[in-house]
């Protein structure tokens, strides 16, 4: 079981966050960064194998969200992924404030950035702010932060159907739209709506040039992911390498796969593909 705790932002916000530890000695540390209207509890299996290859794992329910965004919003489950005062970069910056406590936790052990969807750009945020802090990043169902290379159409607009329930653009497993559904902690409502215009465009932004630091990269995205999709990923990795001066970018495109990569048929294979990709840049330590 996580050890849960929390830590209050800048804004006098409780961010509620897990640590799950490793058996034996920890090769290094992954900070888990959820996507938009959901929480860092639906990464359970994803969390298993991290653990189980030695890497202890942080993952906050970022502000609004989750844990965090139901004692913020006092209870009022309507109100779930609104931010709330200082809008998107204090939630940017609660998630760097975390930051400063897993390394002052783990001084000596390497730090993974793993960013999914609204996380991933988080992510990118964090990475062009801190490029130093990070030894590895990995970002799922990503995209290019741009207005050309982010849909701004209805996530689920090509599934709709008489029979849709919504959710058919996070995987083909339809068992993952119901959980969703079900879920008290989770919220429906698209970004722009939540966030407003004004926050949403906030979300825009491109990899920093000449980061100063050559951060390997993992880039994991299904070939039907509305959010971004491929094209929008190959560009994005373009950009790290040709803007940030990264020379280690690995992109890893899953066949017939929509948004939620570690939700999908091939989960399995997502995993080990992630784990293989750590394994290579994270070595075990005797």
């Amino acid at each position: 079981m996580p050890q849960t705790s929390e830590f209050i932002d800048e804004h006098g916000v409780a961010i509620v966050y897990d640590v799950h530890q490793v058996t034996g000695v920890p090769r290094g540390v992954v900070q888990l960064l959820h996507g938009v209207g959901e929480h860092a509890g639906r990464y359970g299996a994803l969390v298993d194998a991290l653990t189980a290859d030695g890497f202890i794992v942080y993952a906050d329910d970022h502000r609004g969200h989750g844990r965090t965004g139901i004692r913020q919003h006092e209870g009022q489950p309507g109100k779930l992924g609104k931010l709330g005062k200082g809008g998107l970069r204090a939630a940017k910056e609660a998630i760097w404030q975390l930051t400063g406590i897993v390394r002052a936790e783990h001084p000596d052990l390497p730090l993974v950035l793993l960013g999914h969807s609204w996380g991933s750009f988080l992510a990118q945020m964090l990475v062009n702010d801190h490029p130093e802090a990070w030894d590895a990043v990995i970002l799922s169902g990503s995209a290019l932060r741009t207005p050309r290379n982010m849909n701004p159409a209805p996530l689920n607009a090509r599934w709709e159907a008489a029979d849709a329930t919504g959710y058919e653009w996070l995987s083909r497993d339809p068992a993952v739209g119901k959980a969703f559904d079900d879920d008290p902690l989770t919220t429906n409502v698209p970004l722009l709506k939540l966030f407003g215009p004004v926050e949403a465009l906030k979300l825009y932004g491109r990899p920093a040039k000449n980061l100063g630091r050559d951060i390997p990269m993992l880039l994991l995205v299904g070939r039907d992911d509305p959010v971004g999709g491929p094209h929008s990923v190959h560009k994005l990795a373009d950009e790290y390498r040709s803007r940030s001066g990264l020379t280690d970018v690995t992109t890893l495109v899953y066949p017939d796969a929509r948004h939620e990569l570690f939700n999908e048929l091939q989960q399995d294979e997502v995993r080990a593909d992630l784990l293989a990709w750590l394994d290579k840049h994270i070595p075990v330590r005797e």
